[in-house]
């Protein structure tokens, strides 16, 4: 496809014609087989669809979504590039100042900012960005044993990622045979749109966020999301000079499918002692069952050496969840990057809880018993790492899994490892379809 003056005169032309199509008709469509290699073309900006949603953010949602400063009447939002720890500092400052919302906040967003973006069509622009990169790594979606006899009873996609906050992918992460061009966000966030728009799941949980307000609030609101964020207190991409702010959770789920009933924002704890990893847990309820789910997006510690602290925050979270869900109540799945393999005791006391858990990627095994050989793959200055840290937990005996899509071959991850040109993060994202249990009472 030319990107001329005459594809991006009808890419402004675009602009100013109201757009159609309306995310409650939406119907779940996969692109069609892609070619080997995308064709090459001249560096394209960002998708104008893109454009019109992530200038400006209302002052509305901002207060609903951002960071709120004890004892102080106002809320400050997470700003934007070039921020520090500095910010922190000046946080109270700013609170009782006249301006504690950031000035690029303020401006309401006009009409065509709030209108809904054609999925079909962003994809497209999204593809068309990266005509010079490899074309994305194909995935199948496995149909699994145990969910065959429910698949027909309105199942729902949930998407479990860590897309890999830029500041970390640039900056502290050296991932020394990743190509830095890769690692560009420009088109990096097109890469990672484009795996979010194949998958279009109703359920969307993520971690390492430090884009949210400049590009996923905005993009996916439109796109039928409702989103909610909750940054690190102490995120490491503050040490990253020009940053794009804290990184954290971000947790979405479509409108035309759920209805948010409560929401909790956890800054977990080891012992009492508060740590700088969060969760977000929302209660909601499906539109077409009535039936209740409580969706969980939590990140745990890092690094060799913290097995025993993440086993506090899991231990935090299983008795918040507890409380959260009536002592099982209502049926769970918890996503995650857990930082930690299945040998470590916060994996185990996640699957001998009494919230009946499981792992939903242990239904590909051969057994239903083995987590898959990895989960991320990288290359760092101290050697390569091939872990299983990233998880979808579930309700068991409430829900059942109807399909997971497979995770990428060695041969397709290839010998650079993660992240690539036409691989955006260094974990693997995990999807998988569930359904409710036609017993709603079988949960335990």
């Amino acid at each position: 496809m030319s990107q001329g003056p005459a594809r991006l005169c009808g890419a402004a032309a675009s602009l100013l014609s109201p757009r159609k199509n309306c995310p409650a008709a939406w119907t779940r469509r996969f692109p069609g087989p892609q070619k080997a290699k995308r064709e090459p073309g001249p560096g394209a900006p960002f998708p104008p669809a893109l454009l019109r949603g992530c200038r400006l953010q209302s002052v509305r949602s901002c207060a609903s979504e951002g960071l709120t400063v004890a004892g102080a009447s106002r809320t400050v939002c997470s700003m934007g590039s070039s921020t520090s720890r500095l910010y922190s500092a000046l946080a109270k400052t700013l609170s009782s100042s006249s301006s504690a919302v950031p000035q690029q906040y303020l401006e309401q967003p006009t009409q065509e900012q709030l209108e809904p973006i054609d999925p079909k069509e962003l994809l497209e622009e999204c593809q068309e960005v990266l005509q010079g990169r490899p074309a994305r790594l194909h995935r199948d979606f496995v149909t699994l044993r145990n969910g065959i006899s429910s698949s027909h009873h309105h199942p729902f996609r949930v998407m479990q990622w860590n897309i890999l906050a830029q500041a970390l992918g640039e900056g502290k992460d050296n991932f020394i045979k990743c190509p830095i061009e890769a690692l560009k966000w420009e088109e990096r966030k097109c890469l990672i749109l484009e795996e979010i728009l194949t998958y279009q799941p109703d359920v969307l949980c993520l971690q390492e966020v430090d884009h949210y307000w400049d590009t996923f609030q905005p993009v996916l609101s439109r796109l039928g999301y409702q989103c909610t964020f909750l940054p690190k207190p102490w995120s490491p991409c503050l040490d990253v000079e020009r940053n794009n702010g804290p990184d954290g959770c971000a947790l979405f789920f479509l409108r035309n499918r759920f209805q948010l009933v409560s929401s909790t924002k956890l800054q977990l704890t080891a012992k009492t002692l508060k740590t700088n990893q969060v969760a977000i847990a929302e209660i909601l309820q499906c539109s077409e069952t009535d039936r209740l789910l409580c969706v969980v997006v939590t990140h745990l510690k890092a690094r060799t050496g913290w097995e025993r602290f993440r086993s506090a925050q899991g231990s935090d979270l299983l008795r918040n969840l507890q409380d959260i869900t009536e002592g099982a109540k209502v049926p769970l799945i918890v996503c995650g990057d857990f930082n930690a393999e299945p040998t470590e005791d916060v994996y185990k006391h996640f699957a001998a809880s009494s919230l009946n858990l499981n792992s939903a990627y242990k239904l590909l095994s051969a057994d239903g018993q083995s987590e898959p050989p990895y989960t991320t793959w990288k290359i760092r200055p101290s050697g390569e790492s091939c872990h299983t840290l990233d998880y979808i937990w579930y309700s068991q005996h409430a829900l059942n899994v109807n399909s997971a899509l497979s995770l990428l071959t060695e041969e397709q991850i290839g010998p650079n490892r993660l992240p690539s040109l036409n691989y955006p993060s260094d974990h693997l994202s995990l999807v998988c379809d569930f359904s409710f249990n036609k017993d709603p009472d079988r949960l335990l």
